[in-house]
């Protein structure tokens, strides 16, 4: 399903397994196999879903461990290996740590991705949080946020069209390299994660999508207005692709405790629920199933893909 502001409201989801915060992780997901994450993978592409997406950490510290996990699958690997086994949905890195590589790196990566796989990448980006993380790369963790900004126009440069792209800022600058093989895409569209007012700013500007990190219902429509408002200030034209992450779901009666925020119920019910985000101006929604294996989670999804999303652009 194609994501557009002008469109219907689109959904997809970050893949289980390859992250294991314990903020969202389910135990099944532990003991996990490949297998199964192509299972889902392929739940998402008969399901409707517009993509699938993965995260990236190159290391976690201890300090972080029992929270975080240290389980964080590398995104070019994980979706280049889906890419080979589904055939319409959408590849989404959310996010991309960019400021831990050079744009040339993470362009060689994404542009094979976008290559391999027929045209399906959609690029999100975020800052990052892990300072050990950046340190143990030589990576700028205070400076960051200025880094992100220039590494997105790099990107931009460098996943564009030319075998030779060219571009000069403060921290990078190339000229005279050549990488093939070049996108499929003639743009590859680059979402920007984060809530921050710094995150919602560098959407506005520089970006092609918003992806917002737990922002509740209340807020996002201040949130939304401010990033229009922001955009339209920079003089940026162009539609921007809002997004969301909803609350847990589950399709039907669950039998079993699935959390006071998940939202469970009768198909219309959540559809009812969901097109309100629609309503403040969002234009796809990221969702999560509650789920106690793999089989229950792909269910789940079939069962969303077949009785909710059909009543979500009423």
């Amino acid at each position: 399903m194609p994501i557009s502001p002008d469109g219907p409201l689109s959904y997809g989801m970050q893949l289980p397994v390859q992250s294991q915060s314990a903020i969202y992780a389910e135990p099944w997901e532990a003991a996990a196999t490949p297998a199964d994450l192509v299972r889902v993978a392929r739940a998402a592409d008969r399901g409707g879903f517009a993509y699938i997406a993965g995260c990236d950490h190159v290391a976690i510290p201890r300090r972080l461990a029992a929270g975080m996990s240290t389980v964080w699958y590398d995104p070019v690997a994980t979706l280049s290996f889906l890419a080979g086994v589904t055939e319409r949905v959408l590849l989404m890195s959310h996010v991309a740590v960019v400021g831990l590589r050079h744009p040339l790196i993470t362009a060689k990566q994404y542009a094979t991705l976008d290559h391999l796989s027929g045209g399906r990448l959609i690029l999100g980006v975020g800052a990052g949080h892990v300072r050990e993380e950046f340190e143990a790369v030589g990576a700028d963790f205070d400076g960051r946020g200025g880094v992100l900004d220039e590494s997105i126009d790099a990107l931009r440069a460098a996943l564009g069209p030319e075998e030779y792209p060219e571009f000069a800022g403060e921290r990078f600058a190339f000229s005279g390299l050549g990488q093939l093989p070049r996108p499929v895409q003639e743009r590859v569209p680059v979402w920007v994660g984060g809530s921050s007012p710094a995150a919602v700013r560098r959407a506005a500007v520089r970006g092609d999508g918003w992806l917002p990190q737990g922002d509740p219902r209340d807020r996002l429509p201040a949130q939304i207005a401010r990033l229009h408002a922001l955009r339209e200030e920079a003089g940026v034209e162009a539609p921007i692709v809002v997004g969301a992450i909803t609350e847990p779901l589950y399709v039907g009666e669950p039998g079993w405790p699935v959390g006071w925020r998940a939202l469970a119920g009768k198909p219309e019910e959540l559809a009812e629920s969901l097109r309100e985000y629609a309503a403040i101006g969002v234009h796809q929604i990221q969702v999560r199933f509650r789920s106690r294996s793999v089989d229950e989670l792909t269910d789940q999804m079939a069962a969303f893909g077949a009785d909710v999303a059909p009543h979500l652009g009423r």
